[in-house]
């Protein structure tokens, strides 16, 4: 059976796949020649959608304008593959996708049709082509605009040096890494084929216990450690639990910007308080703000000028948490890695009144890849936390976690944190060392004794925000540490991972880090 050719109003006529629909529903005897001008569209192969997915997308804008009408028969699948030159399973595709969304009806022996019970979603206009219905625009809602707000530290850091967070991992640990994994996907067991415990695997949270235990003197129960993909969904989990919008929190300044974003998310109040070479003044706090409802600290290694909390100041931190009932969230980051004399113990070892939830990370001790960390939770929160953990997340990954419990318990992963100090050390001097010798006069650096990172202050007067972006066009990867300040007057440095970088790529770029700093100076004193 053939059809008379569909008319269009003016502007729909050129409608390409309308177009191809109406001369294939003509006679058989239709002559090749009329679809010539179509071939180009119907099989645009540098298009990166796939063919059904070109056909489809224009058939329904066909339907959706009007330019094909309600109840209009389609031609055979086998005949509009031949009109536009492409297989005919793309075509049954697209009619099967649309057929599916109710764009269009099947009639058994009689053929395809375009559904009479479309909704309306387009306008039809008396005196003209149909038009689109106005629709407003989508905004981003006001809370939300903390998050666009991040996008220097919400993007992956270049691999490039001075960029944060970089591991090393050396040959032998990266050989017992592979043989451990093999083994845990070749004896895959039912473990791992359902949903698991919230707070992980119990061999997982047994050896992160033991080790913390032992290395940072935390008190604490498998019972109490729950693993989480990284200290920062550690410190969400207890912001969700423990705070409500309007609250305050005491936060270090300068401080870590992203926990920062975190907690103005969440609708809290932030009161900033100064640090020096102490840590926290606990005592401006307490005058600053006495009735907080939790405070924010890196005790053992402050977030990012590297002094250590000092013991009466973490005496007077735990009292003022036990008389006001505050919460301490201690976020030990990265203190493992220490390069003269021992560790303060952690913060949440010295709590006998249970007041601080204490997090760490797994990404930086062996490498990020890795997504593992956690939190020592106390009692009385562990309920609400290990809730929130399962709401957000379910459950860490199984199999990871039997290869880091077989990876502690045999001893390796304290071996491997003795060879990465060593690592870490020698980088860390061979970067003091070149910058000291191409900048001494534009750059001072702050030889830090754990860590990761290390700041180089510049001279009064010289923007850091200006020699950082200049260091990024050059290649090389630097934050500017007065955009880690809130109220405190800022001071002008850099902030430059020594960790995860080869030896000569350090020492290239801390000589294109020099001349940077020499070209930016200004007169004044460090």
């Amino acid at each position: 059976m053939s059809m008379r050719p569909l008319r269009y109003p003016a502007g729909a006529a050129g409608h390409p796949i309308a177009r191809a629909i109406a001369t294939a529903s003509r006679s058989t005897r239709a002559r090749r020649g009329d679809w010539a001008d179509l071939f180009a569209w119907s099989v645009n192969r540098a298009d990166r959608l796939p063919v059904f997915r070109q056909i489809y997308l224009q058939i329904r804008s066909a339907i959706l304008t009007r330019a094909l009408r309600p109840g209009m028969r389609l031609p055979s699948t086998r005949a509009l593959a031949a009109r536009l030159a492409v297989a005919r399973v793309s075509v049954v595709a697209a009619y099967e996708e649309l057929l599916a969304e109710g764009y269009l009806t099947g009639r058994a022996g009689s053929g395809t049709y375009v559904s009479t019970a479309l909704p309306d979603l387009a306008v039809r206009s008396p005196s003209g082509p149909a038009k689109p219905r106005a629709v407003r625009a989508a905004t981003l809602p006001r809370h939300a605009r903390v998050f666009e707000q991040l996008l220097e530290f919400g993007r992956p850091p270049d691999a490039v040096p001075f960029a944060t967070g970089r591991c090393s991992l050396d040959e032998r640990t990266s050989a017992l890494w592979r043989t451990m994994s093999q083994r845990a996907l070749r004896s895959l067991g039912g473990a791992h084929l359902g949903y698991a415990d919230p707070r992980g695997l119990p061999e997982a949270r047994a050896a992160i216990c033991d080790y913390l235990r032992t290395a940072r003197a935390v008190r604490c129960e498998p019972e109490q450690v729950v693993i989480t993909s990284g200290t920062q969904q550690a410190i969400d989990l207890a912001i969700r639990v423990l705070l409500r919008p309007r609250d305050q929190v005491w936060v270090e300044d300068p401080g870590y910007p992203l926990t920062q974003a975190a907690l103005l998310a969440a609708g809290v109040e932030l009161r900033p308080i100064p640090v020096d070479a102490q840590g926290i003044d606990v005592a401006r706090g307490i005058r600053t703000s006495p009735r907080a409802r939790a405070v924010y600290v890196t005790p053992s290694h402050q977030y990012p000028l590297g002094a250590v909390l000092s013991m009466p100041r973490r005496m007077e931190l735990l009292g003022w948490a036990r008389s006001t009932g505050a919460w301490i969230i201690e976020d030990d980051y990265d203190s493992v890695f220490r390069y003269a004399g021992r560790p303060l113990a952690s913060l949440q070892g010295l709590d006998d009144t249970e007041r601080v939830i204490y997090t760490g990370s797994l990404n930086k001790m062996l490498f990020p890849g890795l997504r593992m960390g956690y939190a020592v939770v106390p009692h009385a929160v562990l309920p609400a936390y290990v809730n929130a953990r399962n709401l957000t997340d379910r459950h860490p990954p199984s199999v990871n976690q039997v290869v880091l419990a077989e990876f502690m318990r045999e001893g390796h992963f304290t071996a491997h944190l003795r060879r990465t100090r060593l690592i870490y050390e020698r980088s860390r001097d061979a970067l003091a060392a070149e910058l000291a010798r191409g900048a001494a006069e534009h750059l001072a650096v702050d030889v830090p004794e754990q860590g990761m990172h290390l700041i180089a202050r510049l001279p009064r007067g010289v923007s850091d925000v200006a020699v950082a972006e200049a260091a990024r066009e050059s290649g090389v990867a630097t934050r500017a540490l007065s955009r880690t300040y809130l109220r405190a007057s800022p001071r002008s440095g850099l902030i430059l991972g020594f960790t995860g970088h080869p030896m000569r790529a350090i020492a290239r770029a801390a000589d294109r880090l020099s001349r940077i700093a020499a070209e930016h100076a200004t007169p004044g004193l460090v």
